[in-house]
């Protein structure tokens, strides 16, 4: 039969250390993966070991690694778990409950806290707390049941349910005076349940109890401490990403803002050598303008002159003639006759 266009490609095998062996793996998890072929059963291992000793460091390198055993033995069931365990802590919720209920089918442990915690986290509380009450939850180990109250408490924050979330972790479990490896945690997760029930002083002096019996320093309880009694209730972790991301934002700004005076002094000074420039033609056409009328101004004066010296001339000739044509010029003889009158012409 050909191969469905739109089936899941094959994993690409990552990369194995020579000295991640099959020896290396639990015998009891060893025993579960001998229905394989030997060749297999070693390859499918050494990826299992891989998860384990990056599971806590890089969970999304192990996740890579759990893929590609899920792949090549996809029935068993301590491989659908491991797969399951590392999408947990590679926060990929969905694919963590699918694998981990996919291994509780085949008879593997039901890992009720991490369920729980993953439909929690997929925004899900009502079915985080189904899970709490299903019968798996009743004959839990006591350290998973220290877990699965953590999240039952958180669950009871997500949905409004202050009161019942603190009053869930009020068990014996909660000394300071034990060393359990959940007592850190149990008393930070009621620190958290104090918190949201508005009783900051209790909350405070929970998160201090967290402090003093966390002595491999596995949570962020003294910190927490002291923001709450600041009055600072974002948890150190989130505080940080908050703060990173205002960083970045401001750093973003930054360069924008230092990019853009250089864009705005080429803009001025592109905008005072345009200024110059229509000055200068300004100036110039001014120029031009006062030549043009000053040799209108010449011409219009020259030829008033003309005109003046011409009507002047005019005028000369004028006089002239009539010095020519003036009787008093011409001295008239009485004893002279006109040349037409009648000699004698007394009556």
């Amino acid at each position: 039969m050909r191969r469905h266009q739109d089936a899941v490609p094959r994993p690409v095998e990552p990369a194995l250390p020579d000295d991640v062996t099959p020896d290396l793996l639990d015998q009891e998890v060893r025993r579960d993966l001998r229905g394989l072929p030997k060749d297999l059963a070693d390859n499918v291992a050494r990826h299992l070991v891989a998860v384990g000793e990056l599971i806590d460091d890089d969970p999304q390198a192990a996740l890579v690694h759990a893929r590609f055993a899920r792949h090549r033995a996809s029935r068993v069931a301590v491989v659908r778990e491991a797969s399951g365990l590392a999408a947990y802590h590679a926060g990929e919720w969905a694919e963590a409950l699918s694998e981990l209920r996919a291994s509780r089918r085949m008879g593997g442990a039901p890992h009720v806290a991490v369920m729980a915690d993953a439909e929690r986290a997929l925004g899900r509380p009502e079915r985080a707390l189904e899970i709490a009450r299903s019968p798996e939850s009743a004959d839990l180990p006591r350290d998973e049941a220290m877990e699965l109250l953590i999240v039952t408490s958180g669950a009871r924050r997500d949905l409004g349910e202050h009161a019942a979330a603190v009053v869930g972790l009020q068990v014996p479990e909660l000394d300071v005076r034990r060393e359990d490896p959940w007592t850190p945690r149990l008393f930070y997760a009621y620190g958290e349940a104090l918190l949201g029930a508005d009783r900051r002083d209790d909350a405070v002096r929970a998160f201090l109890d967290a402090a003093q019996t966390d002595a491999d320093g596995e949570t962020d309880a003294e910190e927490r401490a002291a923001l709450v009694a600041a009055g600072v209730d974002v948890p150190p972790g989130e505080l940080e990403d908050a703060e990173a991301v205002a960083d970045d934002a401001a750093a973003d700004e930054a360069d924008g803002s230092g990019a853009a005076p250089d864009d705005a002094v080429a803009d001025d000074e592109a905008a005072i050598d345009e200024a110059m420039t229509d000055e200068a033609t300004t100036d110039e056409a001014t120029t031009d303008e006062a030549t043009s009328e000053e040799a209108t101004t010449d011409e219009a004066t020259t030829d008033e002159a003309t005109s003046d010296e011409a009507t002047s001339d005019e005028a000369d000739a004028h006089e002239a003639d009539a010095h020519e044509a003036d009787p008093d010029d011409a001295v008239a003889d009485p004893d002279e006759a006109p040349a037409d009158a009648p000699e004698d012409a007394t009556p």
